[in-house]
């Protein structure tokens, strides 16, 4: 039981970094373009962090994070070496204002800490971790060409319309959309500690006697409570080394473009949340940014700090791997 409850405490404080870690892609936009103060964004932003409780039902994503590591290998030091893990890399990357993914960041220390601890590469199972590996590179994407397209069609509804007009109704509609990406953030990135919690859950439950597979396993009320809880509090506490990147060092936004890149961010999430897909909102928000760039033109997105963000991305699941093989050789010799 004292194991259960430290890795339920962990993934909360997981879940609390993701939420200061990504608050940065729901209000980096909204910020820059100075809809709200950086202290209204995240207050906003939090608000819909937690309204994505009353919306998200199905718990799809929480489904297929669950069902990562192969049940014959799952334990408490498995489970809390993986935890710790991501919790690292978060802190490490917020700290140099790095924009990776909190999603890739469990997902690798999950794959780190099964394959150390278990029976090499069979002790992962391969079809969650094949979705992750194929939006981590579809999600920015998606993202890109979904800016890119909303970018357009927006420019050429609104040619006619007076320039101090336009900024005033684009501004209005960032409240929207801002919220909408922050209603996708909370519903998707808090169904990741959902998953990690509920595989702890159901081991402590099948160590007491036998019960059905993980897939099967149904999720306590408590439990998305507690996660989109803790999501919207870690909205709150900020990330402005993050917002920085987000919102000036890739391309200049206004209004317009933070409408477009937002909504198209919040569309992909939406979708993908559907379909139980484990998606990165930092990857998915930094492609729309960089697809409103380049309806301007391809030298408008800074490229130097976008390669960049991209080597973060690459070496995220690995380094975390890595981090969760560390702590669980520690935890061994404890």
């Amino acid at each position: 039981m004292i194991f259960l409850i430290v890795i339920i405490a962990f993934a909360v404080v997981f879940d609390f970094t993701n939420g200061f870690h990504d608050a940065a892609n729901s209000i980096a936009t909204v910020v820059s373009t100075k809809v709200l103060t950086p202290f209204q964004a995240v207050l906003w932003a939090a608000a819909f962090n937690f309204a994505a409780f009353f919306v998200f039902k199905q718990h799809k994503v929480a489904g297929t994070i669950a069902d990562i590591i192969a049940t014959q290998v799952i334990n408490y030091h498995v489970l809390l070496a993986a935890t710790l893990a991501a919790i690292t890399w978060n802190l490490l990357t917020w700290y140099y204002g790095i924009p990776s993914s909190s999603s890739h960041t469990l997902i690798g220390g999950l794959v780190g800490a099964a394959i150390a601890g278990g029976g090499g590469i069979h002790s992962v199972n391969a079809v969650p971790v094949e979705k992750a590996l194929i939006f981590m590179v579809l999600s920015p994407v998606i993202g890109l060409i979904l800016a890119c397209l909303v970018t357009i069609m927006v420019v050429n509804i609104s040619r006619n319309t007076r320039p101090a007009r336009a900024e005033s109704r684009f501004k209005r509609l960032q409240l929207l959309t801002s919220a909408g990406l922050s209603l996708s953030h909370g519903g998707g990135d808090s169904q990741k500690t959902m998953g990690l919690i509920l595989t702890a859950l159901w081991f402590f439950d099948r160590s007491r006697g036998a019960i059905g597979p993980i897939r099967a396993y149904s999720m306590p009320d408590w439990l998305p409570v507690l996660c989109y809880s803790a999501i919207a509090l870690g909205t709150m506490a900020g990330g402005w080394r993050i917002v920085k990147t987000m919102g000036t060092r890739i391309t200049k936004i206004t209004p317009l473009e933070g409408v477009c890149a937002e909504g198209a961010g919040a569309i992909t999430l939406f979708i993908t949340i559907l379909f139980g897909i484990p998606v990165s909102t930092t990857h998915t928000i930094t492609g729309s940014i960089v697809g409103v760039g380049l309806v301007k033109r391809v030298s408008a997105v800074k490229w130097g700090v976008t390669i960049n963000l991209v080597w973060a991305w690459i070496l995220t699941i690995p380094a975390s791997a890595l981090f969760a093989a560390l702590y669980l050789a520690i935890l061994h010799l404890l």
